[in-house]
């Protein structure tokens, strides 16, 4: 046996070869192509510190810091028959979900919770881009009818965050009948009285924005997400003309009309707070516990020195 091969050699090695670092630590930035420590990054929220550009967030990331303390409980969502067409491209739509779902950790493209947000009650409602492009299918439809009608329940106003390329196509025509059924059940909300607030958030495009994402009492828009129906090479075919520079962005939108508001992922809670407190006829939300009134406060004697 040769010692100095089979161990002298590989110790050495051991001691000198570089340490493999995991691929997952840092993220470049899309817009300003900075790279950001991947924990720094989860901390902002998936914004970047240095151009302010939003990045994609999941759901239940979004929610951890939406409700108070990262608590909330989760809506059971009616299941949906997979597969109803036998839908085949490249891949079968079955492996194309089993796929979406290892990757998210997920069910499908939309998760509904409950719980409390600077203690003011609320239901809301996420939806998932990464899970196929956040496309709007049976299961998405059935969530936003499950959140309706569990805020409808407990008279809580409903909260929806959309991001999708629009409807699933391997669904068919089930995909696009999700528009009428998510509309009814938007109605459903205005009928009790109880608000319907909508966050747009990069991308919502297609039969989302064709249905319930523009439904809302109030219009949120994140900065700088692309917002709207067909593509803008699409339109721009269909003109022949050029469009204006930052077309279909929130800004934009802002200016002609379409939203209410933009606003950073950082603010939000606080202004959705506002927003939900003042539509359901509430006091403002009082930050921090207020000390108790002591009983035992001596009580002052006033000089007749002073009284004079």
């Amino acid at each position: 046996m040769n010692w100095i091969s089979n161990y002298v050699r590989p110790t050495i090695n051991s001691l000198f070869s570089r340490r493999e670092v995991p691929e997952n630590l840092w993220q470049k930035c899309p817009e300003c192509g900075t790279m950001l420590f991947h924990r720094e990054l989860s901390e902002n929220l998936n914004v970047c510190s240095s151009c302010d550009h939003h990045m994609h967030i999941s759901p239940r990331a979004r929610f951890a810091d939406l409700f108070d303390g990262g608590i909330f409980t989760e809506v059971p969502v009616p299941e949906v028959t997979v597969d109803p067409l036998s839908f085949r491209d490249q891949k079968k739509y079955p492996e194309r979900l089993k796929a979406a779902q290892k990757k998210t950790g997920e069910r499908d493209a939309m998760l509904v919770a409950e719980g409390e947000m600077n203690r003011t009650p609320i239901v809301a409602a996420g939806q998932d881009f990464a899970f196929m492009g956040g496309s709007m299918g049976m299961y998405v439809g059935n969530a936003i009818i499950a959140a309706a009608e569990r805020a409808v329940k407990l008279k809580r106003p409903l909260i929806l965050f959309s991001a999708a390329g629009g409807a699933r196509m391997q669904e068919g025509i089930l995909s696009l009948m999700q528009m009428p059924r998510t509309t009814i059940a938007v109605q459903m909300l205005k009928e009790e009285g109880l608000p319907f607030i909508v966050v747009l958030t990069h991308p919502t495009t297609g039969g989302v924005t064709a249905s319930y994402a523009m439904l809302g009492d109030v219009q949120i828009g994140e900065p700088n997400a692309l917002i709207g129906f067909a593509g803008t090479r699409v339109i721009e075919q269909t003109l022949r003309e050029k469009l204006p520079e930052g077309f279909q962005r929130s800004e934009y939108l802002l200016d002609h009309g379409m939203l209410d508001r933009v606003t950073a992922r950082k603010d939000l809670k606080s202004e959705l707070t506002a927003i939900v407190r003042m539509l359901m006829g509430l006091p403002p939300v009082v930050s921090g516990e207020l000390p108790k009134p002591d009983a035992q406060i001596p009580k002052i004697e006033i000089s007749e020195t002073v009284k004079k």
